[in-house]
């Protein structure tokens, strides 16, 4: 009997071992796949956002994208007469119009600051630095909201309330004190002078996004050390949402054609644009503007050379292809 416990417990013991042995390769064998999978993550992260760099960063792109733009607004409506009247994007109440269109500048906002953030960290820029680039991003916000209010007021000056009689199609006429936004709550019908300020905003935030991220390339191309993987993350997290807006001004353009409403808009947005971006924040610090995008990440001899290179490699690029 004594023999046999020992023999039992002698064999339980060696179980127990090989079964740890078991674990400890499984683990490692994991623990390797996981490091590969990481590795080929992060080649393809790299890759994706050097190539996608080098087209935001090309002159092309960068000046050229407000024309694009401008055409996508001039001929974006003529698809009204192909698209499909009951599709989902026909829907005003669209997951992607209720979760995205509606907060665009917040997106925004939080995205192209976190790379401004995360860029100007790689840079080692200093904090006054750092903050005069944030700042082109507050900059951008109280614009919106003076333009906000300053189209509120003009839609509610030009406009009057209608009451629509029932079984007939005349209207009548209530209250010209009354306010657009009353108006609709009270499911009347508001007849007047409109800017959509959507189209605004998105033309405004799609300009911004290139604008902030063609300094990317350039930044790669005369860094000695590679970025991290969070600020590329960032990067191509600003890349899609920027396709994303570019998605959502096409389908508004498209099944909520709105003429001149939506051409004003994008006016509006471009001139947004062009005043800051290419003007104001050009200008000296001494004038209390807002560092320009790429100031304190090279000089100017280097940023010719960066896009020199960068003209170059998509050229090949695209003669391989």
């Amino acid at each position: 009997m004594d023999m046999d416990l020992k023999t039992e417990n002698s064999s339980n013991g060696f179980s127990t071992q090989i079964n740890l042995e078991k674990l400890q390769k499984m683990a490692a064998e994991l623990i390797l796949l996981g490091r590969f999978l990481v590795r080929l993550l992060n080649a393809a992260l790299v890759f994706v956002t050097n190539l996608l760099a080098r087209m935001l960063g090309s002159k092309l792109v960068r000046g050229h994208f407000h024309l694009m733009l401008s055409a996508l607004l001039l001929f974006g409506p003529v698809l009204s007469l192909w698209v499909p009247k009951y599709s989902i994007f026909a829907n005003s109440n669209n997951y992607l119009y209720r979760k995205f269109l509606k907060s665009t500048w917040g997106w925004t906002c939080i995205f192209s600051g976190s790379f401004i953030l995360l860029l100007s960290i790689s840079a080692r820029h200093p904090r006054s630095l750092l903050l005069r680039h944030l700042s082109r991003i507050v900059v951008v916000g109280l614009l919106l909201c003076v333009c906000h209010r300053l189209l509120t007021l003009l839609e509610d000056a030009s406009g009057t309330c209608y009451e629509p009689l029932k079984g007939s199609s005349v209207q009548l006429l209530l209250h010209e004190d009354c306010t657009k936004l009353s108006c609709l709550r009270a499911n009347m019908v508001w007849r007047g002078y409109e800017v959509s300020q959507d189209v605004l905003i998105v033309c405004l935030c799609c300009l911004l996004l290139v604008e902030e991220m063609s300094v990317f390339g350039p930044y790669l191309a005369q860094t000695k050390m590679s970025p991290g993987a969070p600020l590329r993350l960032i990067f191509l997290l600003c890349v899609v949402l920027l396709s994303l807006w570019m998605f959502l001004l096409l389908c508004l353009l498209a099944h909520f054609p709105k003429f001149p409403a939506q051409h004003l808009g994008g006016a509006l947005g471009y001139l947004g644009w062009r005043g800051l971006y290419q003007g104001w924040y050009r200008l000296k610090p001494s004038w209390g503007c807002p560092a320009l995008p790429g100031e304190g990440l090279f000089t100017t001899t280097d940023i010719h050379s960066s896009l020199k290179s960068i003209n170059r490699s998509c050229f090949r690029d695209m003669t391989d292809l």
